[in-house]
């Protein structure tokens, strides 16, 4: 068993997170599922609330007695929390009435197991949380991807924006934005016909993708033929690099655009914003500066990017 972070991306496994104060019984549920699933431990709520949004584990076995925060604290807070609110919740109990396991059930957990363990039932029901989910994350990325282009749409880029800044407000990191509009992307479409503008966006859009060189960067359609990025940890300066490689990366395509007026190829017009979120900043207001730098990009001539801090 491993605490911290772990291989299980790599593995191929589920993960499972165990959290118990009790040492016996990590290692008894350990040995007992870690043939099937790269196991975690935590000893504490605390501990397991860190896990549990650095690992986003598959599903989290879940004592219910612990001596800081305890099971049914651990579990609300898991719900409350956009990265980990859909992990399925198994509490561990030596005894489960009915009014516990209507306050656990109310907590958000999915399932109980008892003490002492009847380890085939811990792997079933561990099994079947575990299945659930992953039907579950399928079903959910499905939803977030653009049928079109196959990158993540609107939906997705909400979710992780928000999560991203909720991250850079902790650690006291800059996050910025982009968003790319397709130069005189209307004149395409009407002149070469709606077939060769979906083609146009799908390689622009594979242009696009094949930029995310860096763990956690997200590119996704916006509408249209808008796309946005989202760079956590990455100041005004650097975020400027990227959206210049994005926009000599989309001109190297070489698109046929005769109706261009900026251009015989397909380009792009860029802008950024970079911003270290707070309370005090509304994250709407960074997607505003950024078009604000689309529109002064465009303005300029097209074919290129600005940016500003805010």
């Amino acid at each position: 068993m491993k605490k911290g972070l772990n291989v299980a991306h790599y593995s191929g496994k589920p993960t499972l997170l165990v959290v118990d104060d009790d040492s016996i019984n990590q290692e008894l549920l350990g040995d007992a599922l870690r043939d099937d699933y790269y196991v975690l431990t935590a000893s504490s709520g605390e501990e397991a609330l860190r896990l549990a949004e650095t690992e986003l584990p598959d599903t989290i076995l879940l004592d219910i007695v612990m001596p800081d925060l305890d099971g049914y604290q651990v579990c609300q807070a898991l719900k409350l929390n956009m990265a980990t609110k859909d992990i399925p919740v198994i509490f561990s109990t030596a005894k489960c009435t009915l009014e516990e396991e209507i306050l656990g059930l109310n907590s958000g957990a999915s399932d109980y197991v008892t003490k002492p363990y009847n380890l085939a039932l811990v792997r079933a029901r561990v099994r079947n949380q575990v299945l659930l989910k992953q039907k579950t994350d399928l079903l959910e990325q499905l939803a977030n991807i653009d049928a079109l282009t196959k990158v993540p749409n609107r939906r997705y880029f909400d979710e992780v924006f928000e999560l991203e800044w909720r991250r850079a407000s902790r650690n006291s990191y800059p996050i910025s934005l982009a968003i790319f509009d397709i130069d005189f992307f209307k004149l395409f479409n009407d002149n070469f016909g709606h077939v060769a503008g979906d083609d146009c966006l799908v390689r622009v859009s594979r242009a696009l993708s094949s930029k995310n060189r860096r763990a956690g960067d997200v590119v996704a359609r916006y509408g249209g033929e808008e796309f946005i990025f989202i760079w956590p940890n990455c100041p005004l300066s650097k975020a400027m690099e990227l959206a210049e490689e994005i926009r000599a990366g989309v001109e190297k395509l070489a698109l046929t655009h005769p109706y261009s007026q900026v251009h015989d190829v397909v380009t792009v017009s860029g802008g950024v914003a970079t911003v270290y979120p707070s309370l005090a900043k509304d994250k709407v207001d960074v997607i505003k500066v950024a078009d604000e730098q689309l529109y002064k990009s465009k303005h300029a001539g097209r074919n290129q990017v600005t940016g500003a801090e805010c």
